[in-house]
């Protein structure tokens, strides 16, 4: 786990940038610092490492090949890499080895197979750029579910790259104008979906992709087109072709462990102390079940505790932990604690992004850190499993739209958003919006993106809005559940949920790891037939049922809370200073970002208790905080 960095160009003085740059993203890399320049290339890469495998200088970055042809820095982990030093040393291919990194490993498989073979046959999470000192070309690439974070762009005539754009910004030349595409976006979802990012020239490599750059392209200034080697969508589309049957539930759940275990040993590899987060919710528990499985001595667990009963899990994830016998600590924070992090967001997300359960992700990674380097997650089980209830509320809403004939679904719509500008309350006007929104979508996929939107018309508190097109867009299946849950994974989940925990873990120089995640098991999911998912009007029954194999239903079964905070009463208590200074009206007229009448209508009416508007406001007080910073 590492932060890296580069610049490809004129900007003079390139070391002590790159030096600026890693100093920038210590957090990410406490353990070694490693800086190489290819002067008649105009050419510098930057390494700050969190040593996991191969702790030894011999694991030390930006790395050379054996051939001397290829240098590479790398973020993230390839947990699969002793299985392709014996596939290149079965071809004959493998070099002298100086160490056991995978970093090391990747460079003979480029070496041997190029970019596009190697990519495929690596199983992890990474960020990566190789530059090819024979050829003179630039790659970068990332990793299938968007794990770890890459940006990349311009910064005048010089291309650059880095793992979090704080490393960017005190590059010379850098346009820190704030894109209206990503605020227009932003406010939509409350993050930034790929490739937008906060700044107009600067994008995000996008998952399952890789960009090669040559030096004439560079010169021209214009962005690779990038290169898809793995396709959520593609997996999704042949899963589909050839659903898995099975001859029994039990056996179904047989393939599961399979599949799932093979993913948790691999990721359970490290040369650091290792643990888990454990909310007690399905996801979790699952994958610290499996864990204390294969263990000898018990999984250090961690979670965290809310006095507030509506937010706490706690006394849940601690039940699980004695039941499987795991070496747990929580820690129970106070509002204090919580509220002493809101100041730090927008430094540590360098981008504005809004979705408040960042503040217990970045407590829990903090205590995590003072036991453990590397940290499993079970992330990922409701997009893969559909475990999220928005699902169930979305499939309720579209099932209603095939009791109206479609000849008269656009009149309908119509009607419905005329009489919601009239109606007496928001849930009124919201209750017929939705519905029109449910007649008026052209597929499944536009209707979820209007459900689970927050400012549904962004020029509404935008000056310059500006909505690109983007994959909710895009048809991408015909039932409801398969395009919510691949939606999801293409967007919510690596721009939104792996962007929180990354950064966050980040931050605390831990490393965190999402087994769930692992392509394969990604791929089991997808080919899953329906009743797999949902059975009895609860969503991830399979999933469920590996769990009761090794923790009781009733400790598991209960009402989902979700990693959350109580951002309502907060903006209206402890942080009400913070927020009404962050959105005094003059300030907003004069920045001109945000139309000031709205946002104060707004806030009086959340202030009031009148609307609960703090989800909507958070999106517009993270901007805020960003400006700031």
């Amino acid at each position: 786990m590492c932060g890296i960095v580069g610049i490809w160009g004129p900007l003079h003085d390139k070391r002590s940038l790159i030096g600026a740059s890693c100093a920038g993203m210590r957090h990410r890399g406490p353990d070694s610092e490693g800086i190489w320049e290819d002067p008649e290339a105009g050419l510098a890469l930057g390494h700050v490492r969190l040593a996991i495998i191969d702790t030894s200088p011999a694991g030390n970055q930006p790395m050379h090949s054996a051939c001397g042809r290829y240098v590479l820095v790398l973020n993230g982990e390839v947990y699969n890499h002793p299985d392709l030093r014996e596939a290149l040393e079965q071809e004959g291919a493998a070099p002298a080895w100086r160490g056991h990194s995978d970093t090391e490993t990747l460079l003979a498989c480029f070496a041997a197979w190029g970019v596009e073979r190697t990519l495929k046959a690596s199983a992890g999470m990474f960020a990566m750029a190789l530059w090819d000192r024979q050829e003179q070309h630039l790659s970068l690439m990332r990793d299938r579910m968007g794990e770890k974070p890459l940006y990349a762009g311009f910064v005048g005539d010089s291309f650059v790259f880095a793992s979090e754009l704080k490393a960017l910004v005190g590059l010379p030349g850098l346009d820190r104008r704030p894109d209206p595409r990503a605020l227009t976006l932003l406010m939509q979802h409350n993050y930034i979906p790929a490739p937008w990012s906060i700044y107009r020239q600067i994008r995000k490599v996008s998952p399952g992709c890789w960009m090669q750059l040559g030096a004439g392209q560079r010169r021209i200034g214009d962005m690779p087109a990038p290169r898809s080697y793995w396709s959520a969508t593609l997996v999704a589309e042949e899963a589909r072709a050839n659903p898995r049957r099975f001859e029994s539930d039990e056996a179904a759940v047989d393939a599961l462990d399979d599949v799932l275990t093979a993913a948790v040993r691999r990721q359970m590899i490290a040369d650091v102390p290792l643990g888990a987060f454990l909310s007690g919710g399905v996801d979790s528990s699952t994958i610290v079940a499996l864990m204390q499985r294969d263990s000898a001595r018990p999984v250090k667990t961690f979670s965290i505790g809310f006095d507030d009963p509506r937010y706490n899990e706690a006394e849940h994830a601690a039940a699980v932990a004695a039941h499987l016998g795991t070496d747990h600590s929580e820690h129970y924070v106070s509002d204090r604690d919580a509220l002493e992090l809101v100041p730090s967001l927008a430094r540590v997300y360098d981008e504005p992004f809004a979705d408040s359960s960042q503040i217990p992700t970045m407590l829990v990674t903090r205590m995590a850190r003072q036991h453990v380097t590397v940290a499993l997650s079970g992330d990922g089980g409701d997009e893969l499993f559909t475990g999220y209830g928005r699902y169930f509320r979305a499939a309720q809403w579209w099932k209603r739209r095939h009791g109206v004939p479609e000849l008269v679904r656009s009149p309908a719509a119509a009607a419905l958003r005329s009489a919601a500008s009239l109606a007496p309350t928001r849930r009124h006007r919201a209750r017929l919006n939705k519905l029109a929104d449910v007649l008026s979508a052209p597929h499944a996929a536009a209707f979820y993106r209007q459900f689970v939107t927050y400012w549904r018309n962004p020029s509404d508190v935008l000056v310059n809005a500006d909505l690109p097109a983007g994959p909710f867009d895009e048809p991408v299946d015909d039932d409801i559940f398969a395009a919510m849950t691949l939606l999801d994974v293409r967007t919510y989940l690596p721009d939104d949920i792996l962007v929180k925990v990354d950064r966050a873990a980040m931050a605390a120089s831990l490393e965190t790891r999402v087994p769930l995640l692992d392509h394969d098991v990604y791929a089991f999911s997808r080919e899953l037939p329906a009743h797999y998912h949902v059975r009895d009007g609860k969503g991830k029954w399979l999933l469920r049922q590996l769990l009761y194999r090794h923790v009781p239903q009733a400790l598991i079964e209960r009402p989902k809370k979700g990693f959350s905070v109580p951002l309502e009463t907060w903006l209206r208590g402890p942080l009400r200073d913070w927020a009404e200074s962050l959105l005094e009206p003059t300030r907003l007229r004069d920045q001109g970002v945000f139309h000031a009448d709205v946002i104060a209508r707004k806030w009086q009416e959340h202030l009031s208790g009148r609307q609960d508007w703090s989800k909507h406001l958070w999106g517009i007080l993270m901007t805020q905080a960003w400006m700031d910073q």
